[in-house]
């Protein structure tokens, strides 16, 4: 009995290998998941993130036709390497709309010159409040908003190009 002491502790030592083994070949999804798939968009009224151009609210979202809302800053390296793939679903007819997070209207402007324009309008959310209450756990995130304001998809990270077809079907879908 006492050589089984002995082992005991060893024993151990190898399970908990063979656990933190199993757990690194099949590592869990660790995506965070807003909340709000399948709730109405939280109210809010966001002022224009560029001078001269329509700001957001959720009133908008609501107009019987469903939407892409983005989630981006100027300052985001992945918003940039999205921007073709928004250029290209803006072509096939899908209205997208932005929420511009902790960024200055200057550097928005300079953003769009330099990488496109796909936006109906812009809001600012300078202090990630609407960010926040969409469950968007940062940026690029896209939403699609159906006729009534119900969110029905959320993208994290950057749209790739082989995930725009799939995007733009979703779309079509919430009509």
């Amino acid at each position: 009995m006492r050589r089984l002491f002995l082992w005991l502790p060893l024993a151990m030592f190898a399970l908990f290998l063979v656990v933190v083994a199993v757990k690194l070949r099949e590592p869990g999804d660790s995506t965070i998941r807003s909340h709000m798939i399948g709730k109405p968009m939280p109210e809010f009224s966001l002022q224009p993130a560029v001078p001269g151009r329509a700001g957001l609210r959720s009133a908008d979202l609501r107009s019987g036709r469903p939407r892409l809302v983005n989630v981006f800053a100027s300052w985001c390296i992945p918003c940039r390497a999205e921007a073709d793939q928004l250029e290209a679903l803006k072509r096939r007819g899908v209205p997208i709309d932005a929420i511009a997070i902790r960024d200055r209207p200057e550097d928005v402007a300079a953003f769009l010159q330099a990488y496109g324009d796909p936006f109906d309008r812009i809001g600012a959310d300078p202090r990630s409040q609407v960010q926040f209450a969409l469950g968007s756990s940062g940026v690029p995130e896209t939403f699609l908003v159906d006729g009534r304001g119900i969110i029905r998809l959320q993208h994290i990270g950057d749209i790739r190009p082989e995930e725009v077809g799939e995007i733009y079907a979703a779309w079509e879908q919430a009509k």
